[in-house]
């Protein structure tokens, strides 16, 4: 069974870990997690997929083993800097890039800016510009009532059931094994950064970034997937979005909320490597 190897990079004065799987030779796809998530939390597509590509999955900053944002930037803008110093130290002339969430706002931002050209393919994963209320006001919610303190990977485990329902229980465990820190003292801590819980329990990130403007100067084939039960990615929000690339396809995960990696990943591998043809 292939294994993920990790490495650390230091870029714009950061340090950021990130695993590869696959053969280095192989074509290279780049994975960017939601926001609470890290790189680990890809290794059901990141098996699937390792056969036939080198993935790269990133812990962006503030979260997993990354650094932290000493100055509390998580802009979207910033985080899309982030991606292009990352690539540029790896020699990644061309690459494919599948952001979920937050992930899926960095990626249109990098797609959509002055460095497209390195996008081979570009898969967008039950995000857009804009972000349909109901699902904010969850994510929100969630993130407020996150314990600071963990007294048991049990209790974090039913934690992330809750407020993910339809999580498979391999990627639930997986997600949780992966993001959480001990303590000195016992128990853990999340390991994404606690102040981007305190933006949500202030009502929000606080970025204004418009993304349209990116999205329709993306020119790679781009492919949105969509979980037919989100409360994030509205079906309105993605057909305008469709509209609005050049060259953009739709697939809608039966059984599957926002986070369909989680939900179905079967059924997005499948559709993944279609788009990718591997």
């Amino acid at each position: 069974m292939i294994s993920p190897v990790d490495h650390s990079l230091t870029v714009g004065g950061l340090v950021f870990h990130y695993v590869t799987w696959g053969s280095e030779a192989a074509p290279p796809v780049v994975l960017l997690h939601g926001i609470t998530g890290h790189a680990r939390s890809w290794d059901a597509l990141s098996r699937d997929l390792s056969t036939h590509v080198r993935v790269i999955a990133l812990d962006q900053r503030g979260h997993g083993d990354s650094d932290r944002a000493r100055d509390g930037d998580y802009r979207v803008a910033t985080m899309a800097g982030d991606v292009e110093r990352f690539v540029e130290a790896l020699g990644l002339e061309r690459f494919a890039l599948v952001g979920l969430s937050m992930g899926g706002r960095v990626g249109i931002a990098y797609a959509g800016g002055s460095h497209a050209a390195r996008i081979e393919r570009l898969c967008i994963v039950d995000i857009g510009p804009e972000i349909h209320l109901p699902g904010m006001e969850r994510i929100r919610q969630m993130m407020s009532g996150a314990p600071e303190r963990i007294e048991s990977e049990e209790q974090a485990v039913e934690f992330v059931r809750r407020a993910n329902p339809r999580m498979a229980e391999e990627g639930l465990r997986d997600r949780v094994r992966h993001g959480l820190r001990a303590l000195a003292g016992g128990g853990f801590e999340w390991k994404y950064d606690k102040v981007l819980r305190d933006m949500m329990r202030q009502g929000g990130r606080r970025d204004t970034i418009d993304l349209w403007e990116p999205l329709r100067r993306i020119t790679a084939p781009t492919l949105l997937v969509r979980g037919a039960e989100s409360d994030v990615l509205s079906a309105d929000i993605a057909k305008r979005m469709i509209d609005a690339l050049s060259d953009g396809r739709l697939v809608e995960i039966p059984r599957a909320g926002h986070t369909v990696p989680a939900d179905q990943p079967k059924a997005f591998a499948r559709a993944v490597r279609a788009f990718l043809q591997v």
